[in-house]
């Protein structure tokens, strides 16, 4: 299957605009052979500036999944293209407020998952079930942003089936405990022109990209599977993202990445025979669960606020 992830950089809250960028990108996709793309969290809203907003506003901005507009227009755009989309947006489902993430095709809703480590918004909820569906003959699963931050999230979803996660992000270049991680300066984005250098450094660095090597091609290489991981590319709200969007085999390798800073895809061909051959197949199959089941099943309270949020908090 070839699978294309896909960068771009949203407006707040401009449902309209955001969509058509999302068919732009998937026509392109389509035109370079591509059977499925998959865009960011809540691609379709924009994320970092909901942290702002009211009970009401938010309210505003969410829509029932699927009857919603946002959804039927993703639906008509895979109909159109005759491509499966993957994308994000806010959802409201009884009265509560959810950060959710969608794959559509021609013919409707295929998958819907609620992410289950949301705190952007003090008014959304968290999910509380994962998500494993079938897609052009794999078996795929979704896990949004700090999700997959949660080993056992990954772990759990692979267990379920899971042959290709979906790894919808907005994430990098905020402050963190650990060293040199912290917000990009306007200046390398206004001056990515004249000095493209500069700026591929700080996205590159451990304030981007280093960081996510740390960890992203481990969650495919320990659970083999493969990964297709989206972020935004510029402005997220007032936060400068990174993109790097990249596709990820179950050996732990970039298949390929966007290195652009424009709304840009990238598309790899993945093959099923590398996952039965990968160790994390092999370190599944030699699990001995009835030694750690009570520990990993232990009553925990849930903390998942970030650096970057209780620096705001405490400055609130």
């Amino acid at each position: 299957m070839n699978i294309s992830v896909a960068q771009f950089e949203p407006k707040d809250g401009d449902k309209a605009y955001n969509l058509s960028v999302i068919k732009k990108l998937a026509e392109k996709a389509k035109s370079k052979g591509a059977d499925l793309i998959s865009f960011h969290e809540m691609s379709i809203t924009a994320y970092t500036f909901t942290k702002d907003l009211s009970l009401e506003e938010i309210t505003n901005l969410a829509e029932e999944v699927p009857n919603g507009k946002s959804t039927q227009e993703l639906i008509a755009i895979s109909k159109e293209l005759d491509i499966p989309i993957l994308a994000g947006l806010v959802e409201i489902f009884d009265g509560k407020i959810y950060n959710t993430y969608i794959c559509v095709t021609g013919e409707g809703l295929i998958a819907k998952y609620r992410k289950i480590h949301p705190f952007i918004s003090k008014y959304m909820s968290a999910g509380d079930k994962y998500c494993v569906f079938d897609l052009l003959g794999w078996k795929c699963g979704i896990l949004i942003c700090y999700d997959n931050n949660v080993i056992e999230n990954v772990r759990a979803t692979s267990l379920l089936g899971a042959e290709l996660i979906f790894a919808p992000h907005v994430t990098g270049c905020t402050p963190s405990a650990m060293p040199h991680r912290d917000y990009v300066a306007d200046k390398y984005w206004r001056n990515r022109e004249d000095d493209p250098v500069s700026l591929r450094m700080e996205f590159d660095g451990p304030k981007g990209r280093r960081w996510l090597m740390r960890w992203l091609p481990a969650r495919a290489y320990d659970n083999g599977v493969y990964y297709a991981f989206t972020n935004p590319i510029g402005y997220d709200g007032e936060h400068l993202k990174n993109g790097n969007s990249m596709i990820i085999d179950p050996y732990g390798e970039v298949l390929s990445e966007i290195k652009s800073f424009e709304n840009d895809i990238t598309i790899s061909k993945i093959t099923k025979d590398k996952i039965q051959l990968s160790g994390g197949w092999r370190y599944k199959n030699a699990r001995k669960p009835e030694l750690y089941k009570d520990i990993i099943g232990k009553d925990h309270k849930s903390e998942t606020t970030p650096v970057w949020m209780k620096e705001k908090n405490n400055r609130d």
